[in-house]
């Protein structure tokens, strides 16, 4: 026996900019992330309910360019602060301007985020940075038990490949006798 599904209720102008509040008070979102988010609650009520989509959009449009105005999103300042996330967590460079990409952050908003990160960490080399963040994390190579890593060599190689790690990087890591070795360079 399956439930009923709920149809949800006709949006409205001030619907949506509820909706637009409940989101940006729980999530960092980019303008276009939660364009999308909005969009969806519309195309569902052009659904159940015919609500013009040109309204939707026109709703939308205007809620966001109100947000932006009052400063509450800002996609220079979303992107900073999820690019420092994702490198604190390991992520490669290539990763982060893809997962900002999808996000809808322009190239130049990227580029002052990756500038704002170095910075930030005042490193030589994030990506070598992010690389043993992630293998520290995931106890990858020099983090590894001892009598296990040659067992593993070919695992850890691949899973710092399939994270964006060029194969070079992914070898000096993995095969660094310790953890003091990665940090001393």
């Amino acid at each position: 026996m399956s439930q009923e599904q709920k149809i949800p209720r006709p949006v409205s102008a001030q619907s949506l900019r509820n909706a637009a509040l409940r989101y940006i008070d729980r999530f960092a979102t980019s303008r276009e992330n939660l364009r999308q988010v909005l969009m969806r609650r519309v195309q569902k009520s052009n659904y159940y309910h015919d609500t013009p989509l040109e309204d939707g959009i026109n709703w939308i449009n205007t809620i966001l360019d109100q947000l932006e105005q009052a400063n509450f999103i800002n996609d220079q300042r979303y992107a900073e602060g999820r690019a420092g996330a994702l490198h604190r967590k390991g992520t490669s460079l290539r990763v982060i301007q893809m997962k900002l990409k999808e996000k809808g952050i322009s190239d130049q908003d990227i580029a002052h985020a990756l500038n704002a990160l170095r910075e930030e960490t005042q490193s030589e080399n994030l990506e070598r940075d992010a690389a043993i963040a992630l293998a520290r994390r995931r106890r990858l190579g020099p983090w590894r038990l001892p009598e296990k890593r040659e067992d593993f060599k070919d695992k850890d190689l691949g899973a710092l490949a399939r994270a964006g790690f060029s194969y070079d990087l992914a070898r000096d890591i993995i095969e660094a006798d310790s953890p003091e070795d990665l940090e001393e360079i």
